[in-house]
């Protein structure tokens, strides 16, 4: 299973043309030539790419590892989120006499 950095890196290399040695989690997303209309293009990709939601508030990303690390809270609220709208197993109904 790959990790987020390295299905982003995967994004980035085939969307942005960057090579792995550009690739880290410090680089500043500005000195990869991303911009802010870049970083909203690339989180429309990420939510594709993650199946996960995008919430409408900007957030400050401002490398690598913040993308990730956002990604990674996403990608687990989500998961919480969609476990507690999971119904648990019915309960049989009882007979009895009344």
């Amino acid at each position: 299973m790959s990790t987020t950095f390295e299905r982003l890196s995967a994004i980035l290399a085939r969307d942005y043309k960057l090579t792995p040695e550009q690739l880290s989690l410090d680089a500043p997303l500005e000195g990869l030539g991303i911009d802010s209309l870049g970083t909203m293009e690339l989180l429309w990709t990420v939510e594709e790419t993650f199946g996960i939601t995008m919430p409408p508030d900007p957030v400050a990303l401002l490398t690598l590892g913040d993308v990730v690390r956002y990604i990674d809270d996403l990608v687990a609220a989500q998961a919480a989120q969609a476990a507690d709208a999971v119904p648990g197993p019915a309960s049989a109904p009882t007979l009895g006499t009344p």
